[in-house]
């Protein structure tokens, strides 16, 4: 059965067309339409159409498709809510789709699709609950739970980015917090995204440098970049031990852009365990396998063999 994940994204839409053994069939990609939301419509569905075309005339009409989107779907009134592309908010998105592409669709935010391909064959493989974060412009974070998306009552599950961080220091609360684009002040994502890094830095010393480069004259020694990549382990700690004390999940795997840092996967471990309520710590801290690809990835895992007759 053929399997077709979207990755429906700020700069580009994805689609990757996976056989019943995860094997990837193709792979097509166009730039999002920026701002217009039948435009992009049209997109998603002629890039699966594109793939339908390229696996025979037998397998369109049995095509599984699951979309990874920004955002999510508002319990209320089914439309999209909380997403960066903001053409999709307000949309009943799931129905237009569904308009255009007559096929069994499956959607899911971007994030969980990241967890979910990390649990089926990735980082996370094998193991009963993963926790996928991106850490890149902003922060996400999905829940995968032996193999299936955790959704949650409100379609909020793993939004762990708009969490204030926890046991802030002085320079980290109420007016000395960043504000975040949702409103609120120190949201994790304000301090563990790669711009929340390049403002730490510059707030301590006047310097404008990406977290790339903080990274790099880090591990060059340099005392400046040495002590806010502290900063951010030690604040990276405190928020995963916040989520290994609610959820205990069996591994945490990080994607995005941040995550090419290598100082995190020995780092963070080292400093998680006084805020961790348990004399030992089991969770494994791991690099994401597909890397870029997983959105797109767990999109399509949205139809496991079971649901996709494969």
């Amino acid at each position: 059965m053929l399997r077709i994940g979207v990755d429906l994204g700020g700069t580009k839409i994805e689609a990757i067309a996976l056989d019943a053994a995860g094997v990837e069939r193709g792979r097509v990609r166009q730039p999002t339409p920026q701002g217009d939301y039948e435009a992009t419509l049209g997109v998603i569905a002629g890039l699966v159409v594109e793939l339908e075309g390229r696996g025979g005339d037998r397998a369109a009409p049995e095509a599984r498709v699951g979309i990874g989107m920004p955002g999510s779907f508002s319990p209320a009134d089914g439309r999209v809510r909380n997403a960066n592309s903001t053409c999709l908010n307000g949309r009943p998105l799931r129905e237009d789709l569904a308009a255009r592409l007559p096929r069994p669709l499956r959607f899911a935010n971007d994030a969980n699709c990241f967890a979910l391909s990390e649990a089926t064959d990735g980082s996370g493989a094998g193991a009963a609950v993963v926790f996928g974060v991106i850490l890149g412009t902003g922060v996400g974070a999905g829940i995968a739970i032996d193999g299936r998306v955790l959704q949650g009552a409100n379609a909020i599950a793993g939004e762990w980015g708009h969490n204030p961080l926890a046991g802030p220091g002085l320079l980290e609360v109420g007016d000395a917090a960043p504000l975040c684009y949702c409103g609120r002040r120190g949201c994790v994502e304000t301090w563990l995204s790669g711009p929340g890094m390049a403002a730490d830095h510059r707030r301590v010393t006047g310097a404008l440098l990406d977290a790339p480069a903080i990274a790099q004259r880090a591990r060059a020694g340099e005392a400046d970049a040495t002590a806010t990549l502290a900063r951010y382990l030690d604040r990276a700690a405190r928020a995963l031990a916040g989520v290994i004390n609610l959820l205990d999940p069996d591994v945490i795997v990080l994607g995005g852009g941040v995550s090419e840092i290598d100082a995190l996967y020995a780092g963070i471990p080292e400093r998680w365990g006084p805020h961790v309520f348990s004399d030992t710590i089991a969770t494994r801290l791991l690099r994401s396998r597909h890397g870029p690809s997983s959105g797109v990835r767990g999109a399509a895992w949205l139809w496991p063999a079971a649901d996709a007759g494969g």
